[in-house]
């Protein structure tokens, strides 16, 4: 099952299965500069958090998402979270070769934020090696994908530094954070890009 994902163990970073055991943690998390999730819902406040978590483990039980906490390895904290989601099933026809494959064969990889002490650090590069690679060596999915807000120039930077490929923008595509219809920059990565951001994301991850 897609959803039993354990923890993805990193350098820096470990990725643990989100459950009810981290919402203070998230609510310290995201209870910094008010100012850096411009562009990124984040919950504010225990009932915030509560709600979050809720939704993400509703949307894990219908096997759209797998959500995590982000925990930094040298003190146990609660940094951030991310998720799998918008994954993908095709229905591959009887007799072709992945006809009856039990995992996804596309997915997305979004919801990421970090509290304020972890931007700029190997937090978010190693989360995202990490997911990539259970994504294209254990699911071995054919693409994941990933969308920023026009607006969010951070985020496009660091997505086209780990190899995303820009694949246009999707007008009013979402509800942006700030609650109006939000245009979507979207990236990707393909099953034979792989190898070479898989290369360059390790680098980063070594030199951060």
């Amino acid at each position: 099952m897609t959803t039993d994902i354990p923890a993805l163990q990193g350098k820096h970073v470990r990725l643990e299965p989100l459950d009810h055991r981290h919402v203070d943690g998230l609510v310290a998390a995201a209870g910094d500069d008010e100012s850096l999730y411009q562009w990124s819902p984040v919950p504010r406040g225990k009932i915030a958090a509560i709600s979050y978590v809720d939704t993400a483990l509703a949307w894990r039980d219908a096997g759209s998402a797998v959500p995590f906490a982000i925990v930094r390895n040298e003190d146990g904290l609660v940094i951030g979270s991310t998720r799998f989601w918008n994954i993908e099933r095709w229905a591959w026809p009887r007799g072709h070769p992945s006809h009856g494959r039990n995992a996804p064969d596309a997915c997305e990889i979004g919801y990421t934020w970090l509290t304020r002490p972890a931007v700029r650090t190997a937090a978010n590069t190693e989360s995202k090696q990490l997911m990539l690679t259970h994504s294209f060596e254990d699911w071995q999915v054919l693409r994941v994908c990933f969308h920023t807000d026009a607006r969010n120039q951070r985020s496009r930077a660091a997505l086209e530094r780990i190899g995303g490929q820009c694949e246009g923008i999707l007008r009013a595509h979402r509800m942006a954070a700030d609650f109006i219809p939000r245009d979507s920059v979207r990236y990707s990565i393909l099953a034979a890009e792989w190898p070479a951001a898989k290369q360059r994301l390790l680098q980063l991850v070594d030199r951060a």
